[in-house]
């Protein structure tokens, strides 16, 4: 059974091909491939939600302390009668909770789109209560489909600690003209295609091993939410004028990331 609630922290780098090839070969001896997916490699869709006056997105953007997002994600290709996964993502600093239920994709677009009133005990779904703060959090901000995410991701997980897993996003890319995850993940590259979205997730310390891999690398921490890069390439023109856009240009990454040692020297 999948599991449904996770605790953990983590840890963002915006890399590029080469140290993304680099990375895989030296942390080889230490990781396995993912159990799902063709050796680890596999699709994410997802749905991601909002209000009409974009509470989720500025809340993401600000960095508040306490954030969450929803989110209806698919793997691979899929239809409505495939499984689907109706997921809160937390975060707290720097711990992120996630609490998700399975359902048919069906049964999720049902729930969306039936009465608000309809008891919730009338859905197919693994955990009911998950489905309650779920709904809770749907009504409370007025959510509603946004967009659609996808990437290609590869995943890792430690030999020997259970809780260390390290996944790689490619080919990051977003639509909003067509909301229907069963329709694939096509869409329109919203980080530089030469760029790769790391994330290292622990349930305590990055192993000593692994950040000296990182640092031989030069693979420096760096915030690239997806979903702000999504809407702010989707939506830009109804986001306030002095909204700061992610960087996520792989020109630009390596000039700030120069910058960015070549001043930790001054100190």
């Amino acid at each position: 059974m999948a599991i449904e609630i996770f605790r953990r922290r983590e840890q963002k780098y915006l890399i590029d091909r080469w140290q993304y090839g680099e990375l895989v070969r030296q942390i080889s001896p230490y990781m396995r491939p993912d159990k799902f997916g063709n050796d680890g490699h596999y699709t994410v869709t997802s749905l991601y939600f909002d209000s009409d006056d974009h509470k989720i997105y500025f809340e993401t953007k600000n960095k508040l302390n306490f954030r969450q997002k929803l989110r209806l994600r698919v793997y691979d290709e899929t239809d409505l009668e495939g499984t689907a996964f109706f997921e809160v993502k937390q975060k707290h600093e720097k711990v992120v909770n996630k609490r998700r239920m399975l359902l048919p994709l069906r049964e999720a677009y049902r729930y969306l789109n039936e009465d608000p009133s309809t008891p919730l005990q009338n859905y197919e779904t693994s955990n009911i209560q998950v489905f309650k703060e779920i709904d809770y959090f749907r009504k409370f901000y007025g959510l509603r489909p946004e967009m659609v995410v996808s990437y290609d991701r590869h995943a890792m997980h430690c030999i020997t600690d259970p809780d260390l897993r390290i996944t790689f996003d490619l080919n990051l890319r977003c639509r909003n003209d067509d909301l229907l995850v069963e329709y694939g993940s096509h869409g329109d590259n919203f980080i530089d295609p030469h760029l790769v979205v790391l994330e290292v997730k622990v349930s305590d310390a990055v192993p000593l091993w692994l950040t000296r891999i990182l640092q031989a690398l030069g693979c420096e921490q760096r915030s690239a939410s997806k979903f702000c890069t999504s809407m702010e390439l989707l939506k830009g023109d109804k986001l306030p004028v002095d909204i700061v856009k992610e960087n996520v240009n792989l020109v630009e990454v390596h000039k700030e990331g120069k910058k960015d040692r070549y001043e930790s020297t001054l100190f």
